[in-house]
């Protein structure tokens, strides 16, 4: 084993807000400690005022456009803090205002900075943008904005070669980038466990479940995946859509199932317990994702490790998990095409369901935290050389 590690962790958002990034830093957390390093977590204050030992919070705001997320926007330093902790190197999750906390703080202490890009928040200035500016301007800024962010780092993560491809085209500057998915617990999400209870929970007997699971959110396309599953319907009147998780949008997808004809054939589960989540994935005959957002498709991934057949649409890191016919079925952005692949999915062979297992299990934590502990002895080394030639 190499060297034990000091790592401070800033995020834009964490517990009790559940979502792919804390996902992220709580699966990378637990399994850099069980290694034998230091983890400490900076983050802003929790909508509900929550706190947990250890972590290091900074006064709030909550951000109206999306309940449950609040903004650390008070001029508040923890330099002190930051110091005294003498930390081996800086983890920014973040690309809002923790993003920026992150640098200004790498370069006073004079440590080296790892940037992971887990959000493609461009694509979300449309749906959240605070400021009366036209979509495609906003994108503009915020890629301007962006550059500059990981053009700075000392080392940049990105989830997949999708995304990597699309960083380097953006910010051909960045220092170095390494691919580095974030993890998945391969024991806890098996084909072991058992969905009957979730079943059981929403009269789902007897029925084939198809399953969205994950933020309700304009930006997940959910809309596609609702008028898809209404066509299935015609094939097969004995499946059932399940959508579980909550977010900002879910009265509005509710009232969409409603006029899309297929509320009776939808299951709104709400919030999903972290410890159930397995149990969900085991309730399902297939899993889908129409969402062109996902920088990695975390929830793709457990649900494969699960030996769910997957149903996803052909476009940046699901394209790079699916492959057509052998682990799951793409499909493009239309209804009929994804009305194909979910009516496949859902009847998919046992062949399907043992090769989205054997994907699965290429991503475990155990793997990608030790690719993750790469990345953070890249980002100490060439920092140590530039400081040597008397670069910053």
């Amino acid at each position: 084993m190499g060297r034990l590690l000091k790592i401070a962790m800033f995020t834009d958002t964490y517990l009790p807000t559940k979502d792919g990034v804390v996902t992220s830093i709580l699966t990378s957390k637990e399994q850099l400690e069980k290694k034998g390093h230091e983890v400490i977590i900076f983050a802003p204050e929790s909508p509900t005022g929550e706190k947990e030992e250890g972590v290091q919070y900074y006064r709030s705001k909550e951000f109206k456009k999306y309940p449950g997320y609040n903004l650390p926007i008070y001029i508040e330093k923890k330099i002190d803090i930051l110091k005294e902790l003498d930390v081996d190197v800086i983890h920014c999750h973040a690309l809002a205002v923790m993003a920026l906390r992150s640098m200004l703080d790498a370069r006073e202490t004079g440590k080296p900075i790892v940037v992971t890009f887990h959000t493609m928040v461009t694509d979300a200035a449309q749906y959240y943008n605070p400021f009366p500016f036209p979509t495609w301007m906003t994108q503009r800024l915020s890629w301007i904005y962006l550059r500059k962010l990981l053009e700075h780092a000392d080392n940049v993560i990105a989830p997949t070669d999708a995304i990597k491809k699309e960083l380097c085209s953006q910010a051909p500057g960045m220092r170095h980038i390494d691919v580095v998915p974030t993890g998945i617990d391969c024991e806890r999400f098996s084909t072991n466990v058992n969905g009957s209870r979730i079943r059981e929970k929403y009269g789902l007997q007897n029925k084939k479940v198809l399953l969205q699971l994950g933020r309700v959110a304009k930006e997940k396309n959910i809309e596609l995946v609702m008028d898809s599953f209404a066509d299935c319907v015609k094939k097969d009147e004995d499946i059932m859509l399940l959508i579980a998780g909550t977010g900002p949008a879910k009265e509005y997808y509710m009232k969409y199932a409603e006029n899309a004809g297929i509320s009776d054939k939808t299951v709104f589960a709400g919030f999903v317990p972290d410890e159930d989540l397995p149990e969900y994935y085991a309730a399902c005959d297939a899993f889908i994702t129409a969402s062109k957002f996902e920088t990695q498709g975390l929830t793709t991934l457990e649900a494969m490790a699960c030996g769910k057949p997957v149903a996803g649409i052909n476009y940046r890191a699901t394209a790079e998990l699916i492959h057509d016919e052998e682990n799951g079925f793409l499909f493009e952005d239309d209804i009929k095409s994804c009305s194909d692949a979910i009516f496949d999915a859902l009847n998919a062979p046992q062949i399907i369901k043992d090769h989205a297992r054997e994907t699965g299990e290429k991503f475990s934590s155990e793997r990608c935290a030790s690719m993750l502990l790469q990345t953070y002895e890249y980002a100490i080394e060439a920092k140590k050389k530039r400081h040597q030639t008397g670069r910053r």
